[in-house]
């Protein structure tokens, strides 16, 4: 009887293995990729409960969603001989995840190691101001080779983006004076523009006094009134000055 009681307990351990070994669960993001006595199964099991072959079958699961990928500090000399230190961020994501297993060992290190010969490359043939200011434009171009590199993989690179850009101490001084140098080249156009604008004002302006006279002695009235705005102001009127108010004008009358 004890014997009897062994032998179910033992096929019920199996049981239970074999369930356990059997019975997988694939994630909504991930997609199981069978390998049958070694040979690829054509399609990918998941997401949700699927069965396998304990033994015969073996399973890599393989994650769907957006992986960030940080590439690591690189070394670049500029298209002007100018040596900077570049970081960049990579997204991407699985779009076949058969290629991703059997294409490639291992597509993290492979895209990492494209990535960083990508950006060396692309970066060597800007110059530093390019860098620096077309930052989008070369973004754009990272992108596209990254992704074309691994499309075999069947990996999609939606995003790539140069974060950080490191410039020499000497070069940051060098780019300081060379702006400050700019602002005081603007600062003494907008002075000369603006001095040359009073300029042809004044020229109008004595246009305009030298055909009426009056004018000026009624400008000369009205820098008084402005200088005797302080009480403690005393002004002096020269009589030639007032003269020409004071006189009669034909036709008029006391």
């Amino acid at each position: 009887m004890s014997a009897a009681i062994i032998i179910v307990a033992v096929l019920l351990f199996l049981v239970v293995l074999f369930l356990f070994s059997a019975i997988k669960v694939a994630r909504e993001y991930e997609r199981g990729i069978i390998f049958r006595l070694g040979r690829l199964l054509p399609a990918p099991k998941g997401p949700g409960l699927f069965l396998l072959i304990p033994v015969v079958d073996r399973m890599v699961k393989v994650d769907l969603r957006t992986i960030t990928l940080t590439i690591p500090p690189q070394e670049v000399i500029t298209k002007d001989n100018v040596p900077v230190r570049v970081n960049a961020v990579a997204y991407f994501r699985i779009v076949d995840p058969k290629a991703a297993i059997v294409q490639i060992e291992n597509f993290m290190v492979a895209t990492s190691q494209i990535a960083q010969t990508t950006l060396r490359s692309v970066l060597g043939q800007h110059v530093l101001d390019e860098l620096l200011s077309e930052r989008e434009k070369i973004n754009a171009i990272l992108q596209g080779i990254i992704d074309e590199s691994t499309a075999p993989w069947g990996i999609k690179v939606s995003i790539v983006e140069v974060k950080d850009v490191e410039i020499p101490s000497s070069m940051q001084r060098a780019m300081a004076r060379q702006a400050e140098a700019e602002r005081e080249r603007r600062a003494k156009i907008i002075n000369a523009e603006g001095e040359f604008q009073a300029a042809e004002r004044l020229k109008d302006a004595a246009a305009v006094i030298g055909e009426q006279p009056v004018a000026l002695q009624l400008r000369y009235l009205q820098t008084l009134l402005e200088l005797g705005s302080s009480q403690a102001t005393t002004i002096v009127f020269p009589v030639d000055l007032i003269r020409p108010f004071l006189e009669k004008r034909p036709g008029e009358t006391t």
